[in-house]
């Protein structure tokens, strides 16, 4: 076990959201499944309610709280549904010597993770202070083999590494000693360089296989919001043919988001990797790989077209070309199902492993969860060789139609051949229960190993796909009547 103290940090939705006052009413993060299918499908009367106001806008904040990280599975379009963080949370206190050791830290995404970077260092200050100043450290310091003080250990999803990054640089221009006091830092699925999705979420491809209000509502919302803004990919991903462009304020306002809001983002995110800027002490990055993840983007009308390939650069850092013709490299990295593998790692960090895992997966596989575990009692050193290339990936739609067959497609990882699907199983699971209810059958599809599915009721699934030599990959979908809103 540890005897540090352990902050966790969730990432976009992953933490439940309430009003501060009237009624306190709980407007995302609900156990009914069937407020999960209105929201997206029906009235949508929560979802307006986190839209941010003019007041929330000019810094005033306070109308909406954060309750807690998120303990049951839900769902918004393009995110490929969200798992809760029970399973994290778990492996976390196992770990240490008290549960008063841990501090799940839930915030309100929807605000600018800067601003949530400023609440993160403020509270982790005090969760150490309490910490140490407790009889259950003492008991425990005595054990640890130099008898050190307790230092602070973060465990971060997705956002959650962007608003434990944000922290250190607000308490190192406060000069406090955050630093000092920091362990070390574990990130799952964290985009440093922002992730193509959210540019997808602002202004995606309108033919996709995804009704037209939850895909509407989802981008209504994501409109008003810094913490998607501050997702926008931060590298030249703009694919024009002979050249690749950075996404600029002017590309956001015209797919439909909001100019200022990203112009306050890519300052923000010049800021964190600018010359002086804080490093993440003792940096451990667990990164996903194998799984289709768009990497780079066409602007075509004020609409977003996600590639799945990204660019390469040469030996100087410039654009790596093709010597014939002059075109820009252009090779699938891949990534988790949302953040490209090479935006999920700093230069710098300790140690990278790579987890053929989807993005949600990260926070709660098994595999993924030995080593936070190793890291925090500080034997991520006998862990051997991370993984590299190798696994497969899980290729599903965000949104199918009750009654209406549909593929689960797996595909190879970038330079390898998927070429039987012999000791591979997929199955398909009620997310609420875990309880199977379905099993795909795997045959070859259009050149492609892929399950036929039918989900017979409304509801959020979790489909399964288990292979030996790999963890099992999982990915939520969510089912609707496409014929009977809400």
């Amino acid at each position: 076990m540890t005897h540090d103290a352990v902050v966790v940090v969730p990432g976009i939705m992953g933490s439940a959201l309430r009003e501060t006052t009237g009624s306190r009413r709980l407007l995302w993060g609900l156990e009914d499944l069937g407020w999960l299918l209105s929201a997206w499908q029906g009235r949508g009367e929560s979802l307006r309610r986190l839209h941010l106001d003019e007041s929330e806008r000019s810094g005033r904040y306070g109308r909406v709280e954060p309750a807690g990280l998120l303990r049951f599975p839900a769902w918004a379009p393009f995110l490929h549904g969200l798992e809760p963080y029970d399973h994290l949370l778990k492996t976390v206190r196992d770990a240490v010597a008290d549960p008063a050791a841990v501090l799940a830290f839930a915030y309100d995404w929807r605000l600018p993770v800067e601003v949530n970077g400023a609440l993160l260092a403020e509270a982790a200050h005090r969760h150490l202070a309490a910490w140490r100043g407790s009889e259950a450290h003492s008991r425990a310091r005595r054990l640890h083999p130099d008898e050190r003080e307790a230092r602070l250990v973060f465990v971060a999803h997705s956002m959650g590494g962007l608003v434990t990054r944000a922290a250190f640089a607000r308490a190192a221009a406060q000069g406090s000693e955050l630093g000092a006091d920091t362990r070390c830092v574990v990130t799952l699925g964290t985009p440093f360089l922002g992730s193509v999705k959210a540019a997808v979420i602002l202004g995606g491809n309108r033919s996709a296989p995804l009704p037209a209000r939850p895909r509407r509502r989802m981008q209504a919302l994501a409109r008003t919001l810094p913490g998607v803004h501050d997702l926008l990919p931060d590298y030249r991903c703009v694919d024009v043919g002979e050249d690749v462009l950075r996404l600029t304020p002017s590309d956001v306002a015209g797919l439909g988001g909001d100019k200022e809001l990203a112009a306050e983002a890519q300052d923000f995110q010049q800021r964190m990797r600018a010359p002086g800027a804080p490093d993440l002490p003792g940096h451990r990055s667990i990164v996903g790989v194998a799984q289709p993840t768009a990497q780079s983007l066409r602007l075509e009308g004020g609409v977003v077209y996600e590639q799945y390939l990204s660019f390469e650069r040469d030996g100087d850092g410039e654009l790596a070309r093709d010597p014939a013709a002059g075109l820009p490299v252009r090779r699938d990295r891949a990534g988790d199902g949302t953040v490209y593998r090479d935006a999920a790692a700093l230069s710098g960090s300790k140690g990278v492993t790579w987890l053929p895992l989807q993005h949600g997966s990260l926070a709660k596989d098994g595999v993924a969860l030995a080593h936070v575990r190793a890291i925090l009692t500080e034997r991520d050193q006998n862990l051997g060789p991370a993984l590299g290339a190798g696994g497969i990936g899980l290729d599903l739609p965000d949104c199918v139609e009750v009654g209406r067959p549909w593929l689960a497609r797996l595909t190879p990882a970038p330079g390898e051949e998927l070429e039987s699907h012999a000791g591979i199983a997929c199955s398909v699971h009620d997310a609420e229960t875990d309880r199977r209810v379905d099993t795909g059958r795997l045959g070859w599809h259009d050149g492609t190993v892929a399950a036929s599915i039918t989900l017979p009721a409304p509801g959020l699934y979790r489909i399964r796909v288990t292979t030996e030599g790999t963890p099992p990959l999982t990915q939520l979908v969510l089912a609707l009547d496409f014929t009977d809103p809400i």
